[in-house]
């Protein structure tokens, strides 16, 4: 038997030290928080994507009390834009999350397990990368790449 490690660079900085382009997804991103329906967890989620073209979207969080109905803000925004631009990657993602009591989240807040999955299914399609900026309050997490985030990932080319 051996060890097998799989190591992730996450760079960790303040907003003000992104790119005019970065602050300005982060900032849709919070703006998302605002538009999310969150009533049942109180946990409000913004993402904003911006496709190799220039073109942007605001995705939020909409809850629904039989909970599968409901859908996260990274996916909301990745299907408006597969809608518009089906043939358009996805260069850059921005998360924000607002606390149950409506503060922005102090700590960045990372995608959930199915959004992961959709991001690799994403990068997967296109063959590149997606730049992802988890915001908070204290701190920017920047990640370049889904896989970063899930190193076994599952694609159709297993």
């Amino acid at each position: 038997m051996k060890d097998i490690e799989l190591k992730t660079t996450i760079k960790e900085c303040q907003l003000e030290e992104l790119s005019a382009e970065e602050r300005h997804l982060v900032e849709m991103a919070i703006e998302g928080t605002n538009r999310s329906y969150a009533p049942y967890s109180r946990f409000n989620v913004g993402a904003a994507l911006l496709l190799n073209n220039g073109a942007e979207f605001i995705g939020c969080n909409q809850e629904n009390a039989a909970f599968p109905a409901g859908l996260c803000a990274e996916r909301s925004a990745i299907f408006a834009a597969g809608a518009q631009y089906p043939d358009v990657p996805v260069k850059m993602i921005a998360i924000a999350a607002r606390t149950p009591n409506g503060e922005l989240q102090a700590a960045p807040v990372s995608p959930c397990g199915t959004c992961r999955q959709v991001l690799i299914e994403t990068e997967t399609r296109f063959k590149q990368a997606i730049r992802i900026l988890l915001y908070g309050r204290n701190c920017v997490y920047v990640i370049d790449g889904i896989k970063s985030l899930m190193p076994l990932s599952f694609t159709e080319f297993q």
